[in-house]
């Protein structure tokens, strides 16, 4: 039994060192001294802001997803995020706020140089990569806090190695702060606010992550702070993470009903109609208002009031409420306009296709009426040496008024006509070798041809 007990706790402390991270852990007044650093926003670092931001920006703008990553890649902002998380953990003050003030400047330049950018920009089309930001969950709650216990575990390490840029790309600081100078730029005021609110979970959960670690690793504190100080410190982090749960919490549900609403109106559409035979040429949903609907338009069926009133009641079935079903008949101005504009898609590519056909019709006719003449003419010249000329050609051929037949003709020149057993066997090579049933060979000697020239 002691032996079972003392297996079991070198399990556990083997289990418990693999979890270790003061293995590894670099020099603490180096590690502080690097986030210090990183916290600056002076010289070389606010130029990278600022050519992070533009590049950002552009990324968003051309829709360019390995710009966009680029742009994570160069930015400074984990900085005094990093530093805020930090120094709520050894209760530094001091660097708090030079921390804070350091990321509101350089949110504020991010806001202004993007702002500025998507203003002056021609191209003001909202791509994936903008709409990809405005619209945060619970989901992006998880990247920023996972992403950023793996970035403050790097910069405590003797070796850095390559988490930091992954952690640079996974919580994404810049698009979302370029997407919200998109916002402003083109007095979007939903975009501004969910990119801002991701924008702000991404800070919080960062600094939270880091504020966590540095408590685990148990870093020492600046100086001693009473009870009451160490409250408020706790209520104050408690209120920024229920600011940002709740609503992403919301929206991930909102999410996660709008997918499975979308998913049981195909399924009403499909055993309803597809599966019925009804061709759909027309079909629209909206599911951002208080009275959700779906458009529906079919190539020729018409449906009576009766139908469309038993539609609408079967959508129930399917978990689909608070949505109405609105058939567009052929009657209505838009339908016909959208069949007719169908209708000539149809017509074009049907011209295409028949083009299509004739183009493969006409290589078939080619492919057929082509031979390889001169290897034929190599090949014939060794079995017989007295050939000096050769062309075949298939040829139609008139027997009666409407009666006509291919045949394949082949025409030799030689310095003597070539005599009838040699000929037959010519005909006998020709036909085994173009695969022929029927085969016409007329020859003409040196000295007709020349007699030809003559006359």
């Amino acid at each position: 039994m002691k032996l079972i007990t003392e297996e079991r706790l070198v399990m556990l402390r083997t289990f418990i060192k693999l979890f270790n991270l003061h293995e590894g852990e670099d020099d603490r007044t180096k590690t502080l001294e690097i986030i210090k650093n990183n916290i600056a926003f002076n010289g070389a670092n606010l130029w990278i802001l600022a050519c992070a931001i533009i590049v950002a920006s552009v990324g968003l703008n051309v829709n360019s997803t390995a710009v966009v990553i680029g742009a994570m890649l160069i930015s400074p902002l984990m900085g005094p995020i990093v530093g805020a998380g930090f120094s709520l953990g050894i209760y530094d003050f001091d660097l708090l706020k030079k921390s804070l003030r350091n990321l509101a400047l350089s949110t504020i330049i991010g806001l202004v140089f993007s702002t500025l950018y998507f203003y002056i920009s021609p191209f003001k089309d909202v791509q994936s990569e903008i709409l990809s930001r405005t619209s945060p969950n619970i989901y992006d709650i998880l990247i920023a806090f996972f992403g950023g216990i793996v970035g403050v575990i790097a910069v405590t390490r003797v070796e850095k190695g390559n988490p930091i840029p992954g952690v640079a790309i996974a919580t994404a600081l810049m698009p979302p702060l370029c997407t919200a100078g998109y916002g402003l730029a083109t007095a979007n005021w939903s975009f501004f606010l969910g990119a801002i609110y991701l924008y702000s979970i991404n800070c919080v959960f960062i600094g939270l992550a880091t504020f966590l670690i540095i408590k685990y690793l148990k870093y020492p504190p600046k100086k001693q702070v009473d009870e009451k100080q160490q409250k408020q410190v706790r209520y104050t982090i408690t209120a920024l993470i229920l600011v940002m749960i709740v609503p992403s919490a919301y929206f991930a549900y909102s999410l996660y009903v709008e997918q499975q609403l979308k998913k049981n109106i195909e399924l009403f559409i499909k055993e309803e109609f597809v599966e019925n035979g009804y061709t759909i040429v027309y079909k629209k949903t909206d599911l951002n208002t208080l009275n959700r609907k779906i458009e529906l338009g079919f190539l020729s069926k018409r449906f009576d009031k009766n139908e469309i009133n038993s539609f609408n009641k079967k959508l129930k079935k399917y978990s689909i409420t608070n949505t109405k079903l609105v058939i567009l008949q052929d009657s209505t101005d838009r339908l016909l306009t959208l069949k007719g504009d169908i209708l000539n898609e149809i017509k074009d590519s049907q011209k295409i296709d028949d083009r299509d056909i004739k183009i493969a019709k006409l290589e078939n006719q080619i492919a057929l009426n082509r031979f390889d003449d001169k290897s034929i003419y190599n090949e014939a010249k060794i079995l017989f040496p007295t050939i000096t000329k050769f062309s075949i050609a298939n040829h139609n051929v008139l027997v009666q008024k409407d009666s006509v037949f291919k045949e394949t003709v082949v025409v030799i020149s030689s310095e003597k006509l070539l005599d009838e057993n040699d000929r037959v066997k010519f005909e006998n090579w020709l036909k085994a070798k173009l695969k022929l049933k029927r085969i016409q060979v007329l020859q003409e000697n040196q000295e007709t041809i020349e007699t030809k020239k003559r006359k």
